[in-house]
């Protein structure tokens, strides 16, 4: 299992803009649609990365506890479904139902909000501040498959704790690791 981190993005690059179709209700979902005035995540994962399925108990139960603070969370797979069908809409739904998910699950079919984000692997977190501004781009926390560190979120829950109390979030950020997103061929 190769591990891949995310590339660093300047703190304070705008949010980009998407509309994608939420795998759970049918619905399309638009950056708008889940912008918080407070903080809004928005997270690259995969349905077969072992990486995302490492921390995916914790990562519902950190977006469900903060939800109630007012933050928001979605989350966006863009890897190639032809040549990994587990990544496909019907499997990403039925992810989302299993687990329950307080947030959307959108699917990136043309890969072009995973470019546009310059996202490079999954998990990898994006966290906007309340002008949708980045905040912090890092890692969930320093737990990966077999390192024997228990999952926390504690970078994730950081960064946030940090923007709802309206002050700094820690400029140094470790970088996500995961799976590489899956590129169609072109």
């Amino acid at each position: 299992m190769a591990a891949y981190s995310n590339t660093q993005i300047e703190l304070g690059t705008k949010a980009h803009n998407f509309a994608l179709l939420d795998t759970a209700s049918d619905a399309l979902v638009s950056l708008t649609d889940v912008a918080s005035a407070k903080a809004t995540v928005i997270m690259f994962i995969s349905n077969h990365c072992p990486y995302v399925q490492h921390i995916l108990d914790e990562l519902v139960e950190v977006a469900a506890e903060y939800k109630t603070k007012g933050v928001n969370f979605v989350a966006i797979s863009s890897n190639d479904a032809m040549t990994y069908p587990q990544d496909g809409p019907q499997q990403m739904k039925a992810l989302a139902l299993d687990y329950d998910f307080s947030f959307p699950y959108l699917y990136d079919q043309t890969q072009q909000v995973a470019r546009t984000y310059e996202a490079e692997c999954t998990p990898e977190f994006f966290v906007y501040d309340g002008k949708m501004g980045l905040a912090y781009h890092g890692q969930f926390d320093d737990s990966r498959p077999n390192n024997g560190k228990p999952v926390t979120g504690r970078d994730l829950r950081t960064a946030l704790d940090a923007l709802l109390a309206k002050e700094p979030v820690p400029q140094e950020q470790v970088p996500s690791v995961g799976c590489s997103i899956k590129w169609r061929d072109s």
